[in-house]
């Protein structure tokens, strides 16, 4: 057997922060706090930092495998926290703060957490849940008030070794652990690997994905505990960037950022632009320096997509999922980009993109037969690659097809030129801001009421949140409920922003012939009703 004659280097997460470090040390990291604060690092800094809270992390107990949680926005203490635990062999696990009660006593015992590191404004979820966690031994405050008996992240980084050398191991080792948004069941979890990480950071940086160099500036909107922050802090840290984050999202914040930090690059879902829009148009004020605009996790209007190209800026249209950590494909400019009229470019973005390498796509019929890529023909959406996922955490069977395509429940058409676009999705879930609603959920919480027989939730469009959930509710015989007692009940089930924009009742609900909701002669049925908040 002839053996290659290349160098062994593992692809390990920790080789891009040492390579910020090195040819990028002195590159800005700006946090604007939610005190309307701010702080300046750079990448030597947050590498300095995660040795020492690495080193932190180990006399605490914390051994290789171990999962830290964060429950925190997007700041460089939480940069320093994924780089830190990742760096001494651990496993960072990101807690997205908005998921209901019940979801967050799951997914961190289910993770079996055993470090929890916060922001202060999360305190009243840590006094609630604390006792139903059970194997989180430390907590750690990111930002403590003054006063405040939390132990402090930073007195924590004060204890540690500066001159800390990074746990090595395999590049199949975890390093990350995110959560989906548990749209049947319980959320399953997705444990990404130091080598799927790294390749997917370096093909982010491609032009044609978020077209990172050492002169983008890029503030992520996509909070950090939501599907690895779409793998920026990886990938920027591989590029050299400067990063400016935000704890707060409000628009008035990010514009002023945007434009005193001359940021080109920015990131996260329609609501942030929608937000954004009414900003401008109320103050006259915009961010001027933006060169590259990336809109995900909910389908961007065509009025965006042009309001956004018109002020100057690339519109990004990416489509992912967390089991894809999570770039699945990207709506870059095609080849004959310069040839196109406007309109033709507007066509083009509003689609769901073209996949970087490393992804494959295909879809299927129902007979699981892979149906051609005419542009027409619509399939369940499958996918493959290093960075997709193989199994979900824990779980004792692949989550793959027999020939080991991943099945992502959409359903889409691909283009001959490879661009795909999602038609429908195959589950019954409302996608509300960028997140999972999950119908069924719903369904099942208003039927534990005692006066409702039967109830079906069905996302309707939406022109800030994309869909919100419409119910639709049989009560039982005899009874009367109002739509009201039905919200009441509701809210102590699932959380606030759950709760359905309407409730309309009615005698009965379609079924098919297994006894099943049939959710799409319920669309049908409804497909010209207007929610009261639209």
């Amino acid at each position: 057997m002839i053996i290659g004659g290349m160098q062994d280097y593992e692809l390990r997460v920790m080789r891009l922060l040492d390579h910020a470090e090195r040819e990028s040390g002195s590159r800005e990291i700006v946090s604007h706090w939610a005190d309307g604060s701010q702080t300046r690092t750079h990448w030597a800094g947050i590498a300095r930092d995660a040795r020492r809270l690495a080193s932190a992390l180990e006399a605490l107990g914390v051994k290789p495998g171990d999962r830290v949680a964060t429950l925190a926005m997007n700041h460089s203490r939480h940069l320093v926290a994924w780089y830190g635990t990742i760096g001494m062999g651990g496993v960072i696990h990101t807690i997205n703060p908005r998921l209901f009660e019940e979801q967050l006593e799951y997914i961190a015992n289910h993770a079996e957490d055993k470090v929890l590191c916060y922001d202060a404004a999360f305190q009243p979820i840590i006094d609630k849940m604390k006792d139903r966690w059970s194997t989180i031994e430390h907590y750690i405050c990111f930002d403590p008030p003054a006063g405040s008996a939390a132990t402090s992240f930073e007195a924590l980084l004060e204890s540690g070794d500066a001159d800390y050398r990074w746990h090595e191991g395999p590049e199949r080792d975890p390093c990350m652990l995110c959560y989906t948004s548990g749209t049947t069941g319980n959320p399953k979890g997705v444990l990404y690997e130091h080598r799927s990480t790294v390749i997917h950071a370096l093909a982010e940086m491609q032009p044609a994905v978020f077209s990172l160099s050492p002169q983008s500036v890029a503030l992520p909107v996509v909070p950090m505990f939501h599907a690895a922050a779409w793998g920026l802090p990886f990938a920027g840290a591989a590029a050299g960037i400067k990063f400016v984050f935000s704890a707060v999202n409000d628009p008035a914040v990010l514009c002023d950022l945007m434009n005193e930090e001359k940021v080109t690059h920015s990131a996260g879902v329609p609501t942030v632009w929608l937000a954004m829009f009414q900003h401008i148009d109320s103050t006259g004020k915009k961010p001027e320096y933006l060169q590259v605009v990336t809109i995900g996790g909910s389908a961007a209007p065509r009025a965006m997509c042009e309001r956004i190209m018109k002020m100057g800026a690339r519109m990004n249209h990416a489509w992912g999922m967390t089991e894809t950590s999570p770039i699945g494909t990207m709506g870059a400019p095609s080849p004959d980009w310069d040839d196109l009229s406007f309109d033709e470019q507007l066509d083009l973005v509003t689609k769901q993109g073209r996949v970087p390498f490393g992804v494959e796509l295909r879809i299927v019929g129902e007979d699981g037969s892979e149906l051609p890529r005419d542009g027409k023909t619509s399939g369940r959406l499958q996918i493959k690659g290093p960075w997709i996922i193989k199994r979900y955490f824990k779980a004792e069977a692949d989550a793959l097809t027999e020939d080991g395509w991943f099945d992502t429940g959409d359903v889409s058409v691909i283009h001959p030129d490879g661009v795909m676009q999602i038609t429908d999705r195959a589950k019954d879930v409302i996608k509300s801001g960028g997140e999972w609603i999950s119908s069924v959920d719903l369904e099942n919480a208003a039927v534990g009421m005692p006066e409702v027989a039967e109830a079906a939730a069905i996302g309707m469009p939406h022109p800030k949140w994309d869909e919100r959930p419409l119910l639709l509710v049989v009560a039982k015989p005899g009874t009367n409920p109002s739509k009201q007692a039905i919200q009441d009940y509701l809210a102590q089930h699932v959380a606030k922003w759950w709760l359905p924009d309407d409730i309309v009742f009615v005698d009965q609900l379609p079924h098919t012939a297994t006894g099943k909701l049939l959710k799409t002669a319920l669309r049908d049925q409804f497909k010209d009703y207007v929610l009261p908040t639209v």
